[in-house]
């Protein structure tokens, strides 16, 4: 096996200056990029601090006891989060996901749950507010969520067999515990519930089939993610990529599959139906099959950059304009101008591309943007 090198660097990358146009682009909730693509969903990042060391996320040689996270008057408040929010609201966002790190680390998060619950579309319709999570907070935290207008959740949950679980978290955390989790998310009325499960080849993959039979059945939708070439820290190797085809194959030859409709323009998963009626399983094939065609996805970070892609190397700062004294006609307006130039799609580009030498841009780390 070829050695791995792990980059010791910081995540946090320099962000552009995000400028106000000098003719106001006025919000009418029909935003869209240089490819035609809406503004639909902002996942935002509330805290860049996360309680495990998934090696595929925060490896523990990187973020380890010395790691400097960024200091509190650094990360927006929630009145920040919530103001920015509403502009990207105002040009057609619907679903706003909470991520972090660990979302559920960001103390007293079920205030801004309530101040984001309050908002509405451009339609008057009340938004789709998510929140993805390890699922180790979540037993205590369950209740209170949902009362404070949390729709429903994601677990993060890379396997069954604790041993396993207990060497992909990095930090000994039983499986039992986010287990107990899913069940108070479940008993909350936080629904319906997606587990999400990254499956890294020769680590992982002996538990795709146990997490189906499991989740077979409850109502949970268990969803199987490529591991992705995120950031520079995870020590990404495309050997470890176990495709989504190879998954649906495998569950299919126990568990007979037909493959569903997406639910929703834009969805990243792939949805297969048990014949039996049994529930689903979709499975997230960013790798082997891009779906950047219909991304309608933005990334708010911990301290308030703007990333137009999980594979960004780079992000606008909306932190300077908020604190700046800049009015919400000029924030939404900023925003507006920086999605009508988005052109990413990285996934559609990543087989043309040359081998990382080191040498080009670093992407920004998905722990700071969330998944």
């Amino acid at each position: 096996m070829a050695e791995r090198v792990i980059p010791l660097i910081d995540q946090r990358l320099g962000a552009l200056r995000a400028g106000v146009p000098a003719t106001p682009i006025a919000a009418t909730g029909l935003l869209s990029d240089t490819l035609g693509r809406p503004l639909r969903d902002l996942r935002i990042s509330v805290t860049d601090r996360c309680n495990f060391r998934c090696s595929y996320c925060m490896p523990k040689e990187v973020f380890d006891k010395d790691y400097p996270y960024l200091p509190h008057s650094d990360l927006l408040t929630f009145e920040e989060i919530t103001r920015v929010a509403k502009q990207f609201v105002a040009h057609g966002v619907r679903k706003i996901r909470l991520t972090g790190g660990e979302p559920l680390l960001r103390k007293n998060i079920e205030v801004l749950i309530e101040q984001l619950a309050a908002l509405r579309t451009v339609e008057g319709e009340p938004l789709d507010i998510t929140l993805t999570t390890n699922g180790s907070l979540l037993a205590r935290k369950a209740a209170s969520l949902k009362a404070a207008g949390l729709q429903r959740v994601t677990v993060s949950l890379d396997g069954l067999q604790d041993d396993v679980f207990r060497a992909m978290n990095d930090v000994d955390f039983p499986v039992a515990d986010v287990l107990r989790g899913i069940e108070a998310a479940r008993e909350a009325g936080l629904g319906p519930i997606k587990v999400n499960m990254v499956v890294k080849r020769g680590t992982n993959d002996n538990e795709i089939l146990p997490m189906a039979r499991h989740f077979k059945g409850t109502g949970i939708v268990l969803r199987f993610i490529e591991y992705m070439d995120v950031g520079a820290t995870n020590g990404w190797r495309m050997d470890e990529v176990l495709p989504s085809a190879d998954v649906v194959k495998l569950i299919n030859a126990e568990l007979p599959l037909r493959q569903l409709d997406a639910s929703a323009p834009g969805e990243t998963a792939e949805r297969w139906g048990y014949a039996d009626g049994g529930g689903e399983v979709g499975v997230i094939s960013s790798v082997t099959q891009a779906f950047c065609g219909g991304c309608n996805r933005a990334r708010l970070s911990t301290e308030g950059q703007l990333y137009l892609c999980l594979f960004a190397s780079q992000g606008w700062d909306l932190r300077s304009l908020v604190r700046g004294g800049a009015g919400d006609e000029e924030l939404a307006s900023a925003i507006a101008h920086i999605w009508q130039g988005r052109g990413d799609r990285y996934s559609q580009l990543r087989s043309t591309m040359p081998p990382d030498t080191g040498g080009g841009a670093r992407r920004v780390e998905m722990s700071y943007i969330g998944g």
